[in-house]
């Protein structure tokens, strides 16, 4: 059990220890580890010589930690809870603890390449309603392949960056036309951090997830529907998501949520065998969204049909190698209740149904003013709750300063 007051018993204990980078009273950006409600300043720790990572945590930036790999990372969160909780080196390590409440949390690392997988089949069966009612909901190659596309690494931006209502060509019963998107959405999904690279022309099998993926995100991928609806076919998503993708602060690392895999759907047809993962695993996390105050929804990402270790394996079997820093999300995360969808496209369906907020207005999409806040959580050792953090934005008008 962790000495930091407060600490024992939250999502945030000695179990968790997510990394993140801050600043504080507007100095350079530094590494830190969240226990409880503080933060542990790890390039104070490493100048200390209280913890060892040759020098990759006093970096203003996760990047070079994360290239380290898994022996590394190891042994630095072994030494990590052996501080916390250890009480003989408390009067070393209490200085270096920070409030939360007085730093400023930014972007923990630098992102590389962006790829936006769509994995769950609750999700890719409802847009495929609403998108092509006339045809079947899932496309055939659905259930054969993890379906993803690249996004813009350069627009994935931290938790609480103000969101710009997107300027695109939509469709109208006259021709196209030009302005700002009057459907604008989100999307409720997971991201996973890659640390140590691979070679090009190597894939990753699903066997050496863990060798590669250091730790998990929540995921924001904002979603101009009115855009997307014109632009998708042939190609897929283009201007309709590369305005903003959001994160959360915090990247929890893999070793946190050793308790929380769990058997993920069967797949039928059975998969080609460079993505058949034995055991078949997902990850018991537990999305909410809180829109304007009202959560509206609490997605399960359990019963998402394509895993993580698929989707790594997929990305790279052409040869496509990744780099420290690349982010992949998993897509939306849907269940099959409408209490339960990741996006206010079927939330609303396709905004035939308007939901009622607990302040008594009524939303179909986004207006100009909302703000949207997606947390989670996963099931610990010994009955304890891992917190993943917080991923939330506010939509400022087309045309609005960036702060």
């Amino acid at each position: 059990m962790t000495w930091v007051p407060g600490a024992a018993g939250t999502p945030y204990g000695a179990h968790n220890l997510p990394y993140g980078v801050f600043r504080h009273d507007g100095d350079q950006r530094r590494i830190g580890v969240r226990i409880g409600d503080s933060l542990l300043d790890l390039d104070g720790a490493e100048a200390a010589g209280l913890v060892l990572a040759g020098g990759a945590l006093r970096a203003p930036t996760l990047n070079p930690f994360l290239a380290l790999g898994r022996p590394q990372w190891n042994a630095v969160r072994t030494r990590l809870t052996e501080l916390l909780t250890d009480q003989a080196h408390r009067a070393a390590v209490e200085p270096l603890l920070l409030p939360l409440a007085d730093v400023e949390l930014v972007l923990p690392f630098e992102v590389g390449d962006y790829v936006d997988f769509y994995s769950s089949e609750e999700h890719a069966s409802n847009v495929g309603r609403i998108f092509r009612p006339d045809e079947a909901p899932l496309l055939p190659n659905w259930k054969h392949l993890p379906i993803g596309y690249h996004g813009r690494g350069g627009t994935v931006v931290v938790s609480g960056t103000p969101v710009i209502r997107p300027s695109g060509q939509r469709a109208t019963p006259d021709g196209p036309v030009f302005g700002p998107s009057t459907r604008l959405d989100i999307e409720a999904e997971v991201g996973f951090v890659v640390g140590v690279p691979s070679e090009q022309g190597a894939p990753v099998p699903v066997d050496r997830f863990a060798d590669h993926v250091f730790g998990v995100v929540l995921v924001n991928d904002w979603s101009a529907r009115d855009l997307q609806a014109w632009e998708y076919r042939p190609l897929g998503p283009f201007l309709a998501k590369s305005f903003a993708t959001s994160v959360s602060p915090w990247v929890v690392p893999l070793d946190a949520l050793a308790d929380a895999w769990v058997p993920a759907p069967e797949q039928d047809p059975p998969v080609l065998p460079y993505l058949r993962d034995i055991p078949h695993l997902g990850l018991d996390l537990r999305l909410e969204v809180d829109w304007n105050g009202t959560v509206v929804s609490r997605p399960p990402f359990a019963g998402m049909y394509w895993t993580p270790p698929q989707q790594l394996a997929h990305l790279t079997v052409n040869g496509a190698s990744v780099r420290t820093g690349d982010l992949f999300a998993s897509g939306t995360v849907s269940g099959p209740a409408r209490a339960q969808t990741g996006s206010f496209l079927e939330l609303t369906w396709g905004g035939a149904e308007a939901v009622a907020l607990d302040d008594g207005t009524k939303r179909t999409f986004l207006e100009d003013g909302d703000t949207v806040t997606i947390t989670a959580t996963a099931p610990g050792p010994d009955g304890v709750t891992v917190g993943l953090g917080t991923v939330r934005g506010t939509i400022f008008p087309t045309g609005a300063p960036h702060r």
